[in-house]
């Protein structure tokens, strides 16, 4: 896709008679994206409606960092956005961010989902949540410790350990337990699973459904997504499958991550940039990720969907992002140490 400089050139005396109106609509703004386009036209969309600013999206399943990097300064990003606060502190430290501090956005998102220094926002909020076979578990609540308990031996799938939303998980246990007894937990996880983890968290719905496993692990978005998709049937019928179950730490909360987005470097849209990070935080926005992606919104006292709602009470563990973010690489490091995907020893 080609990414450039989209605005109108307009000469002579029109440029001085242009109306801000008239200069938003000649507007673009360049979206770096690890979030996949479907997920983000919603809100991109609505953006768009209200401002006249367009949107180019270029999106990358590996490496926007580096890309960023190496076009330096002559780079179109204006605007990243991605999933996991690991990923927003990376391009951070990486360098392809810089600082906003706007009052307006400051009000919208509490000062917890948002870089002190302004390097990036959190925008929407999922929980990782356990996938419940409707037939085969009669369980009401479950611990996250529980999933290495036994009596789920050869019942559990998951995705591969090392992608960012396990990962997370994974920190946010070091962050509660120390490493030696997230270690200990995760053996035990993997003595559990009922087969190699493969797939994306969709999918662990429909292995339940086909009767490969019982209890998943899986993030609760992607359950409004299925239960609404009447386009695939297939889907659908998974998500219907399942029951989504809350998992605790032993502070009775659930672990939560986030969707964020940041300001590039060298956006050479810097202000319609800056607006379109506006339109992110803003209610109506949060309301389109709530109805849309079934999403739970950072602004307080936003409901969630009523599909969302349906799922039951989520309460939101504390521990800030920033300790999820630091133990990434010790998470990472665990997950190749256990062997968690390599699957069940035979």
């Amino acid at each position: 896709m080609k990414i450039g400089n989209a605005r109108s050139l307009i000469v002579g005396f029109a440029l001085a008679a242009l109306s801000a109106t008239s200069a938003l609509a000649d507007g673009v703004v360049n979206v770096y994206t690890y979030r996949q386009p479907d997920l983000i036209k919603p809100v991109l969309d609505a953006f768009t409606a209200e401002s006249g600013i367009k949107t180019e999206v270029l999106f990358l399943d590996k490496g926007l960092e580096e890309r960023i990097l190496a076009e330096g300064q002559n780079s179109p990003a204006d605007v990243i956005m991605t999933v996991d606060i690991a990923r927003l502190t990376s391009a951070k430290e990486k360098g392809v961010t810089q600082p906003l501090v706007d009052d307006e956005i400051n009000k919208l998102l509490p000062a917890e989902y948002r870089d002190p220094e302004g390097h990036w926002f959190g925008l929407t909020k999922r929980a990782r949540v356990v996938y419940a076979s409707k037939d085969r578990v009669k369980d009401a609540a479950i611990t996250y410790a529980d999933l290495a308990d036994p009596k789920w031996k050869g019942k559990i799938c998951i995705r591969s350990g090392q992608h960012d939303y396990n990962l997370a998980l994974f920190s946010a246990a070091i962050a509660h337990w120390g490493p030696e007894k997230t270690e200990e937990w995760m053996k035990g996880l993997k003595a559990n699973l009922a087969k190699k983890p493969d797939g994306g968290d969709r999918p662990q719905a429909g292995a339940i459904a086909a009767g490969e496993c019982d209890i998943a692990i899986g993030n609760t978005y992607y359950v409004g997504l299925m239960r609404n998709n009447d386009k695939d049937p297939k889907e659908k019928e998974w998500g219907n499958a399942i029951n989504v179950l809350f998992p605790t730490w032993e502070n009775g909360l659930t672990h939560v991550n986030i969707s964020g987005a940041a300001l590039a470097k060298n956006a050479p849209h810097r202000d319609d940039a800056v607006k379109l990070i506006r339109f992110l935080a803003s209610h109506k926005a949060q309301q389109v990720y709530a109805e849309k992606n079934y999403e739970y919104p950072v602004e307080p006292g936003l409901e969630p969907s009523e599909t969302v709602k349906a799922f039951g009470t989520l309460n939101a563990d504390t521990l800030p992002l920033v300790d999820i973010a630091k133990g990434r690489k010790a998470a990472s490091e665990m997950v190749d140490r256990v062997g968690l995907d390599d699957g069940p020893a035979s």
